[in-house]
């Protein structure tokens, strides 16, 4: 954290070191604020999960008391927190995405109806981190870039869409 002290780094200053970066994440609404997510930490956290050396940043998150108790409930357990987790990865643009397609569908046709004009945005912020998260897939994966290329929910992008 060079060029910001302990006490800074605990008062939310933050010291980007990109700022053009930064100013690239923020324009695109990536980060909503520099430095807010201490804030957020803190007030869950104690500042003795943080272990701060001069050229290292350590965050460590206990697991909650009593999370892994027996090995029967540990499977129930992490099968929830794995669903819960998934549901709450899913970013703003994926949800979107995912109310919004029915059945196969082109990416035109996907673009159109959720009235986005940029193919690189909707790529990038929507269908990419879908397909990565397993909740759409490509109708024809052997031939990507297909002009008859379409998309269709998996079976667990049906579920996640249940759940939104």
């Amino acid at each position: 954290m060079q060029g910001l002290s302990e006490d800074e780094f605990f008062a939310g200053r933050s010291m980007p070191r990109n700022r053009e970066l930064m100013r690239v994440f923020r324009d695109l609404e990536l980060v909503e604020q520099l430095g807010s997510g201490i804030h957020r930490i803190l007030s869950v956290y104690n500042k003795d999960i943080f272990k701060i050396s001069d050229n290292f940043l350590e965050i460590c998150f206990p697991l909650e008391e009593g999370y892994v108790n027996a090995s029967e409930q540990v499977t129930e357990q992490v099968t929830e927190q794995v669903t819960v987790q998934v549901t709450e990865q899913v970013t703003e643009q994926v949800t979107r995405l995912l109310k919004s397609l029915n059945d196969r569908m082109s990416i035109k046709f996907l673009m159109d109806k959720l009235n986005l004009k940029h193919r690189p945005t909707f790529l990038y912020d929507y269908l990419q981190p879908a397909m990565d998260m397993g909740l759409i897939e490509m109708t024809q994966p052997d031939s990507p870039k297909s002009p008859t290329q379409k998309y269709r929910l998996t079976d667990k992008g049906i579920e996640i869409k249940k759940q939104l």
